[in-house]
């Protein structure tokens, strides 16, 4: 089990902010930074990959893509955590694409998903902060925020919500982000 950093109620669901390696979490689901294909990248969605080994691609190459702002679920096959839900983040293009609105529908999306399946806990990256540049302060707000106002206004079932930051850097983003949101 992975210490939490800060843990902060919203309703019936736990926020947490944890560092550590998502592909070693026990949740019901965790959140694949995905690309539009898939099949596969860098970051946390090749470690996703490697982690859950070559059934997870076979499946993958079933759903033909997701666009940006979306996502689709699989089985986690050799991951601790029975699903993965990969979100299209998208590329920062400068904030005047939409940006801030396709990376909360990510949140929203794949919420929705965990709970269609009927998950009660989900661990989240820092969508879209690696190669796809996104800031990671503003995201790690969007992230937050997104989650807080799903959870509270349509509990989905979900009683615990992990921010699972690659970085000491990224979870002092997603603490900053609970201060200004009153949730620390």
């Amino acid at each position: 089990m992975t210490a939490s950093l800060l843990t902060a109620e919203v309703g019936a669901t736990q926020l947490e902010i944890c560092v550590a390696d998502i592909t070693t979490l026990e949740v019901g689901a965790i959140v694949n930074a995905a690309n539009r294909t898939l099949l596969g990248g860098g970051g946390v969605d090749g470690a996703i990959h490697r982690a859950a080994g070559p059934e997870l691609l076979a499946e993958c190459r079933t759903l033909g893509g997701c666009d940006t702002g979306s996502a689709k679920i699989t089985r986690g096959y050799r991951l601790k955590a029975k699903h993965v839900i990969h979100a299209v983040g998208p590329v920062w293009g400068g904030g005047g694409k939409g940006e801030d609105d396709l990376l909360a529908s990510c949140y929203r999306t794949a919420l929705a998903l965990a709970a269609a399946q009927g998950l009660s806990s989900i661990a989240f990256p820092a969508i879209s902060t690696g190669i796809y540049r996104f800031p990671p302060e503003r995201a790690a707000r969007i992230a937050v925020g997104s989650v807080a106002a799903e959870v509270a206004h349509a509990p989905r079932g979900l009683t615990r919500v992990v921010f699972c930051c690659f970085s000491p850097d990224a979870a002092e983003h997603h603490t900053r982000a609970f201060t200004e949101l009153g949730l620390a």
